[in-house]
């Protein structure tokens, strides 16, 4: 297993499951024997990760690796359940957010799917992915793979062997004999960090941006834990999720151009907006908020390695909560995340991460802590498929998906866009936020608002093939 899905898998606590969480409804009843089958064939046949479970080392600085599952079961993966009466959205997200506290079985490949009866007059399907397989866009483009209308998941040829002439291998191997780490490990180590060195489209002039760089690497190591509000707090077990009504995306567009920004920044505005308001009736408002927010460094044009994998780093974005003007607050969520954009710590925090991948249980424990501290939610934005797709004959009808929250973190927020709609979907700590549909409430109050002002009187046209911006 790699560095850094290592530091994935070693995240996992009872409190805070590293489980990457989506579910899927449908106006119509699936035919399960046949959804099982796409699931063996587009799943488990593809990609081995799905039919391997992971093996701890008892040998210390020798991490964990994937085998096969001798015994492996498609019925110990696949669960059917019924929704109670009356079998309507608040009904399904109690179920998921009962789903979400349990942890998968360490003895069985890290994935479940709940094929869910009972839901208004169709049906509903809960996949639960461990992080250490994959990461968010990675697991996007394999379930795109399993629907009716997704082509076949593009899966990257075997890498060829290198040459061992060119600069990087030579680097790699002078490290490898340095190090005093076994030679597995050195090797891993580096190819992780390689390979963040190997894609200038995503990682621009690593060398020549030294200043840059040690202001990056500064930010990362000290910046000192976030705000404490009600937001934040110890963990429990039980979960409570929450998702909006869907926004049409090409009105949140509409709102970009009208300011300068992107999809991204307006969405991100009113979830600003949403927690100044959470906080303030709780008399509890202060001046910022840290969110740590997943940035993609796969290239979305290559094709997945069989192997999955995570290919990402974490930036932290403070969300300027205390700023009540939202064209202001807007402007101000722009700034940031455009200085995000042109820094490196995307990069060095995936760096970092898979250095940390090799470092003792124990010790990962305590660093992950203390990153964790550093933020109060995470935020992810996911752009799904452009048009209306469909699972074994019936059509998807919407969709969320959840980035799981690490150490103290106990908010995961949402942003998921499907067949020009987006929606907003909280994940939250029970005991720290028992009433997420407040904020989501007050989310959508807070986009009304900034729709307002770019709203014409009569609605938009409907626009085809609409994708929302990956951030």
């Amino acid at each position: 297993m790699s560095s850094a899905d290592t530091a994935w898998l070693r995240m996992d606590r009872p409190t805070n499951l590293m489980v990457v969480n989506g579910v899927l409804w449908f106006d119509d009843q699936l035919d399960w024997p046949r959804v099982r089958e796409q699931l063996r064939r587009r799943l488990v046949a593809e990609f081995p990760r799905f039919r391997q479970r992971v093996v701890e080392s008892s040998v210390p600085l020798y991490g964990p690796w994937w085998e096969d599952d001798p015994g492996f079961d498609m019925d110990a993966h696949v669960h059917q359940r019924v929704l109670p009466a009356p079998g309507d959205q608040s009904v399904l997200q109690q179920l998921v957010a009962d789903a979400m506290a349990m942890p998968l079985d360490r003895s069985r490949p890290l994935w479940e799917v709940h094929l869910i009866d009972g839901y208004g007059r169709g049906c509903a399907m809960l996949f639960r992915v461990s992080h250490c397989i994959a990461d968010g866009i990675a697991l996007a483009r394999v379930l795109l793979s399993l629907t009716d209308d997704g082509a076949p998941a593009d899966i990257a040829p075997p890498q060829a062997a290198r040459s061992g002439s060119g600069p990087l291998d030579k680097l790699s191997h002078s490290a490898a004999r340095t190090l005093t780490v076994p030679r597995g490990v050195a090797e891993t180590v580096w190819r992780d960090l390689l390979e963040v060195m190997a894609h200038p489209a995503e990682v621009t002039d690593l060398a020549a941006a030294g200043r840059s760089d040690a202001k990056t690497l500064a930010k990362l190591l000290l910046t000192g834990h976030d705000a404490d509000t009600v937001l934040k707090g110890e963990p429990g077990v039980a979960r409570r999720v929450a998702w909006s009504s869907p926004l049409r995306l090409d009105e949140v567009k509409a709102i970009g151009r009208a300011f300068d920004a992107t999809v991204n920044d307006v969405l991100l505005t009113a979830v600003a907006g949403a927690l100044r308001s959470y906080l303030k009736r709780r008399e509890n408002l202060v001046h910022e908020l840290r969110a740590i927010v997943p940035f993609n460094l796969r290239p979305l044009d290559e094709p997945l390695p069989r192997k999955l994998g995570n290919r990402f780093g974490l930036v932290l974005l403070p969300l300027p909560v205390g700023i009540g003007d939202r064209r202001e607050r807007l402007a101000e969520v722009k700034r940031r995340m455009d200085a995000i954009k042109r820094s490196q710590e995307g990069a060095f925090s995936f760096g970092v991460l898979s250095a940390i991948g090799l470092t003792p249980a124990q010790l990962q424990n305590v660093i992950f802590g203390e990153f964790a501290a550093r933020g109060t939610a995470v935020m992810t934005n996911v752009a799904g498929p452009q048009e209306p797709m469909h699972f074994a004959g019936a059509p998807v009808r919407g969709a969320v998906v959840w980035a799981p929250c690490a150490g103290g973190v106990g908010i995961s927020v949402s942003i998921f866009s499907y067949a020009g709609e987006v929606r907003l979907g909280l994940a939250v700590d029970a005991g720290l936020v028992p009433e997420p549909q407040e904020i989501v409430d007050a989310f959508e109050v807070e986009y009304r608002e900034l729709a307002a002002p770019t709203r014409p009187s009569t609605p938009l046209p409907s626009l085809p093939s609409l994708v929302g911006e990956a951030t």
